[in-house]
């Protein structure tokens, strides 16, 4: 049976190069994705953090403190 016509090492590379350059344009895009749903996540967060904050009825700074203090008990029950 015939085949048809053989492609020279030349073309085999550049097919090869152009199906990398998509591979890597797929991987960018999806990346930035990634980063993007990451933010959504971020921002998420914070609302609930802020939410959680207003409700509270304390203050940032007595918030930071009681945080701080928290974090700091908590390494030294670590050690």
């Amino acid at each position: 049976m015939a085949r048809g016509v053989r492609k020279s090492i030349e073309e085999k590379i550049a097919d090869k190069q152009e199906v990398i350059e998509a591979l890597e344009s797929r991987v960018q895009k999806e990346r930035e994705e990634l980063q993007a749903l990451i933010n959504e996540q971020r921002m998420a967060r914070l609302e609930s953090l802020e939410e959680l904050i207003d409700s509270s009825n304390l203050s940032l700074d007595e918030v930071s403190e009681i945080i701080k203090q928290h974090v700091e008990s908590a390494g030294e029950g670590a050690a």
